[in-house]
């Protein structure tokens, strides 16, 4: 089928505890007035690599398999915004960091492309922000262990990015 071709990312999901901690913040967010595009609870992740366009889940899955993961908490902790994103991110976590490099090389080596910017590990709270006043967010004290590494398509349902794991 033409124009289904699948957008692809590789992200770490959150659990339910995690993403009941920054629904949270956005509940508190929308209280102090701030307008824009909240990130919908089920949808909050964390994206280690972001392939877009690419028709070959299974190679991406075995890069996945091949590159240990090893086990490392993430706390929340820092925030900011790319822009009109707003973000909550994770402490400074070395395993995080070189997991990813480790990870990012892979794909690399395996020809697959991804979107190699800076990684900044962070999770988009709000898109398309209008915050214009000054807010405060208030990030609750949560964490979690990370077990496992999911390779994510993201599908449009009438307007709404839905995330499935492949």
């Amino acid at each position: 089928m033409a124009g289904k071709s699948m957008r692809l990312f590789i992200a770490i999901r959150l659990s339910d505890k995690m993403k009941k901690a920054l629904v949270a913040c956005m509940h508190d967010l929308k209280k102090q007035g701030v307008e824009g595009k909240y990130v919908p609870a089920q949808n909050l992740h964390l994206t280690l690599a972001f392939i877009g366009e690419y028709d070959y889940p299974e190679k991406v899955k075995k890069v996945i398999e091949s590159v240990p993961l090893p086990q490392f908490r993430l706390s929340l902790s820092e925030k900011g915004n790319f822009g009109n994103i707003l973000w909550a991110g994770v402490k400074g976590n070395q395993k995080l960091k070189t997991y990813v490099r480790d990870l990012r090389a892979a794909l690399k080596s395996a020809g697959i492309p991804f979107n190699d910017d800076k990684f900044i590990p962070h999770i988009t709270l709000i898109r398309k922000t209008t915050a214009k006043k000054s807010y405060q967010i208030h990030l609750p004290k949560e964490e979690m262990t990370v077990e496992k590494i999911s390779l994510l398509k993201s599908d449009l349902k009438s307007g709404q990015a839905v995330y499935r794991e492949i």
